[in-house]
């Protein structure tokens, strides 16, 4: 890799999902707070919560305890109707604060099964609060829920229930090493959570 290159991934410039200008910040920018610490890993591409995805929404999420939350004002690159957010990128705040909820547990899951209730319109420009949290786990089917609310008024605007697939021991081994995530326990620890065994320890 050229010394240029270093560079150019040192500091880029990428859209903040509150603002629709682009902003120079540290692209490896820990983005995942657990307990109020910033989490470590490397940078990666995912639409929701990547830092390197100058297209996506770049989450800045929050794990507590058995639940995950995040806050965000929409652009109107991310609308549908007319001032009204797609319903495809309501649709991903919800599923990623659930997906969140199960990281700060150290379960990693892939969606099975997802179903909205979209109740109100919800605005682009507008500051929304996505929360989920983690409500059964049966061996490796986990199910999780999750609200989208109006951060100002607490208005109900989306509503979600989902089913996530635990990756088994050795994907879940995989997935860290790739990410570079730390060691179980201090994500765990941190969090407060009960980790949920591997499906080999129940």
């Amino acid at each position: 890799m050229t010394s240029e290159r270093v560079a150019a991934l040192a500091t880029s410039a990428v859209v903040a999902a509150d603002s629709p200008e682009p902003v120079d910040r540290p692209v490896g920018r820990a983005r995942v707070l657990v307990a109020g610490e910033p989490l470590r890993f490397e940078p990666h591409n995912c639409f929701a919560c990547g830092s390197l995805n100058v297209s996506g929404l770049q989450l800045e999420l929050h794990v507590e305890g058995q639940a995950c939350w995040t806050e965000l004002q929409l652009p109107e690159r991310f609308e549908g109707w007319e001032g009204i957010a797609h319903g495809g990128i309501v649709c991903t705040i919800l599923d990623e604060v659930m997906a969140w909820a199960l990281v700060g547990q150290d379960a990693w899951g892939l969606t099975a099964k997802m179903d909205v209730e979209f109740k109100r319109p919800v605005r682009v420009g507008s500051r929304i609060r996505g929360e989920g949290r983690l409500i059964e786990a049966r061996r490796r089917l986990l199910t999780t829920a999750a609200e989208l609310t109006d951060a100002d008024s607490g208005e109900l605007l989306a509503t979600a229930r989902a089913l996530y697939v635990a990756a088994p021991p050795e994907r879940k081994r995989e997935l860290k090493a790739r990410y570079g995530f730390p060691d179980d326990a201090p994500i765990v620890a941190a969090t407060g959570a009960e980790p949920i065994p591997d499906e080999a320890g129940r």
